[in-house]
């Protein structure tokens, strides 16, 4: 945020910024509960399926962190975060649509992609 950002501006972007740590944090929860349905003894595609589930949960959670803290992360590391979790959690969607029962975890996914996207749009 600039010395010239507007109230309207500023108001946006920490909506955004909520927004987007919101679906971080049910990303989360909806990944860590997939992994944890997921048989540890199962096959190799099972493994893939909770492995992603922990990464993305633990990267979306990370996130959420940034960005509910009051830290003065600079825009660059920012975009940064907030690319590798839209990164990691869009190709966690793509593994979870392989799987009947994991639909609500891919769109959890999915909706914590488009709130990365969305909130990196306002860092402009």
């Amino acid at each position: 945020m600039t010395p010239t950002t507007s109230q309207q501006q500023l108001v946006q972007f920490l909506e955004d910024r909520f927004a987007c740590a919101q679906a971080c944090t049910e990303c989360a929860r909806a990944c860590a509960l997939r992994a944890s349905l997921v048989d540890p003894d199962g096959t190799e595609d099972q493994e893939l399926l909770r492995r992603k589930g922990i990464l993305c949960a633990e990267v979306c959670d990370a996130t959420c962190r940034v960005l509910a803290e009051q830290n003065h992360l600079d825009e660059a590391s920012l975009r940064v975060q907030l690319e590798w979790t839209r990164t990691v959690c869009l190709e966690c969607a793509h593994v979870f649509d392989r799987y009947p029962g994991a639909e609500d975890a891919a769109k959890a996914c999915r909706d914590c992609a488009r709130a990365c996207t969305d909130f990196m749009s306002t860092l402009d």
